[in-house]
């Protein structure tokens, strides 16, 4: 049976991985790195696009069965490895929106259980730690959460469980072709023969696709966090004003979230954006400042135009597909999009249309 590399060991890299071992197929996962230490880790692991109404509906397909089936996967991986990716569901609030109109007319064509709690005794019953000054807020209870270097951690536990071979400080820099199609994928180290590879390179992506001729818009987007280490139950719900987050961990430890910028594979933190998100944080729950700082860290996502993932096979290099391009949604998108993604190499029906997220068959000279 041939092998099937997969090109990438963050989240999307390692649930592809899973799905197509679980599929009874000969997989290894390469990763230029450590497994599980790029943007997949430096996420908040929300399990919701952070303004999901900003969204086209190929989005929100991915998210939904996303939403659907992420219980029971950390149910499992929690079973079959002893390590908790710890699934909560702690429903998320945006509080003082101006886009609330837009969101509820989502939710009602979408079938989402959004609400609005109106005066700040309504939303200090429902989360007491909130700043005052605050008179509405969107309240979304499904939505749940998971602690992302859990997750990992327990996916990689678990693909060694499945005989997945994982190949660290493995870096892929570009590919044999016969005609049209893969035949070997050129590493530091030498060619690796295989007739089926996945790209999930997540920011990295790009600049690798652009050696077969194929130009997709993924390039690097750095976001930095902070963690404050807090007493458990200080903050019980996600919360969210304008593009700032906060999320609280089951042991009291709260992330607050997170930059946008576009200074490319620039991954350093810096001192204005420690201030602004510590400020941002304070904003919302003011009792944050009795506490520490714990981490403050960066992260470089898969920035795409509209947040839709590229899932397919490359348009002109037959048995070359690609799982990339999440953007800031990666673990919410991520179990959709590499089901579909096994769907797809394996010939299985597919569990959504794969249509709008199809490789573009635009070319660039070389």
């Amino acid at each position: 049976m041939t092998k099937i590399h997969v090109i990438g060991g963050g989240l999307i890299g390692m649930l592809t991985a899973r799905e197509l071992a679980l599929a009874g197929r000969d997989v290894v996962l390469l990763e230029r790195g450590e497994t599980g230490r790029e943007s997949s880790w430096a996420g908040g692991g929300i399990l919701s696009p952070l303004h999901p109404w900003r969204y086209p509906d190929a989005v929100t397909q991915l998210a939904r069965w996303g939403q659907q089936h992420y219980g029971a996967l950390t149910q499992a991986l929690a079973a079959n490895t002893g390590i908790d990716p710890e699934w909560t569901q702690s429903g998320l609030m945006w509080l003082s929106t101006d886009e609330k109109a837009e969101a509820l007319a989502w939710a009602a064509r979408e079938r989402y259980d959004l609400g609005v709690l109106e005066g700040e005794p309504a939303l200090r019953d429902c989360e007491p730690a909130l700043a005052t000054g605050f008179a509405e807020a969107l309240f979304m209870p499904s939505v749940a959460q998971l602690r992302n270097p859990r997750l990992l951690q327990s996916l990689r536990a678990e693909l060694l469980r499945l005989g997945v071979a994982i190949h660290e400080a493995v870096e892929v820099r570009g590919f044999v072709t016969r005609g049209e199609r893969l035949k070997a994928l050129v590493t530091h180290a030498g060619e690796l023969d295989t007739e089926l590879a996945v790209v999930a390179s997540g920011a990295w992506s790009g600049d690798l696709l652009a050696q077969t001729g194929l130009s997709l818009p993924i390039k690097p987007v750095r976001g930095q966090m902070v963690l404050f280490k807090t007493e458990p139950g200080l903050l019980t719900r996600m919360v969210m004003h304008q593009d700032r987050y906060l999320i609280p961990r089951r042991d009291g430890r709260i992330l607050a979230g997170s930059t946008v910028e576009d200074v490319g594979f620039f991954k350093q933190t810096t001192d204005e954006a420690l201030a602004e998100l510590k400020a941002a944080a304070f904003a919302m729950v003011p009792a944050l400042e009795r506490f520490p700082v714990e981490h403050h860290w960066a992260g470089l996502r898969p920035g795409s135009p509209t947040g839709i993932p590229y899932i397919g096979e490359h348009p002109h290099m037959r048995g070359l597909f690609v799982n990339a391009g999440h953007y800031r949604n990666g673990v919410v998108l991520g179990l959709a999009s590499t089901r579909l993604m096994a769907d797809l190499m394996l010939g299985r029906s597919p569990i959504l249309a794969p249509a709008p997220y199809a490789p573009a068959t635009e070319t660039m000279d070389l």
